[in-house]
């Protein structure tokens, strides 16, 4: 009797076990066939590829700040945010650490078109002295900025390289992905790749 329950305990661990195993093996594979999240890109009012009109804007402190044009070689991001947008706020460090990661071949600029005091204070809280914030509600027009945050990637010429609705440091990076592979978006880019494996 005790050797038949031995027996049925290990049958159990063992059958346990492979199931387990066969359930890792499911998820690895869903992991692989679920595409990486980019940034969402929206109805927009400009084209990858389209050259930006060039702008030169004041920042907080006075200073010209140049939007668009040709870049001497460094690319530009503009990252649309509000002191009012929690995601926002979540999202200053991301793009403050990517500022510093990137800084061989990107410029960010924060913008948005609110008052001055709660982008003041938003500078303030989030440590942004070192990058440019500008306030003006013609720039995101301009993009088709319609919900934030948001971003704009333009190229050393001032081109459209990539957008979208940026919500995680994921998204965020995925622009720089999508502007590597010439593509609007992470998005298209898989599109694209899939239409490929379909015509083969």
């Amino acid at each position: 009797m005790m050797l038949t329950s031995q027996i049925l305990l290990w049958t159990a661990v063992i059958a346990q076990a492979l199931l387990i195993a066969a359930l890792a093996r499911q998820v690895g594979v869903l992991h692989e066939r679920i595409a990486p999240a980019g940034a969402l890109t929206l109805h927009q009012k400009v084209a990858l590829g389209e050259k930006a009109t060039p702008m030169t804007l004041a920042d907080m402190n006075g200073v010209g700040v140049a939007i668009g044009g040709q870049r001497d070689g460094r690319s530009q991001l503009l990252f649309f945010a509000s002191p009012d947008c929690p995601m926002c706020k979540s999202l200053l460090p991301i793009v403050r650490s990517a500022a510093r990661a990137e800084a061989g071949w990107l410029d960010i600029v924060v913008a948005g078109d609110g008052g001055k005091p709660g982008y003041l204070a938003m500078v303030r809280d989030h440590g942004l002295d070192a990058m440019p914030v500008v306030l003006s509600e013609a720039l995101g027009r301009a993009f088709g900025v319609s919900k934030l945050p948001y971003a704009v990637l333009l190229d050393e010429e001032g081109r459209v390289a990539s957008l979208g609705l940026v919500n995680s440091r994921e998204h965020l990076e995925s622009l720089f992905e999508a502007k590597e592979r010439g593509v609007a978006s992470i998005q298209e880019f898989l599109a694209r790749r899939q239409a490929t494996h379909q015509e083969a």
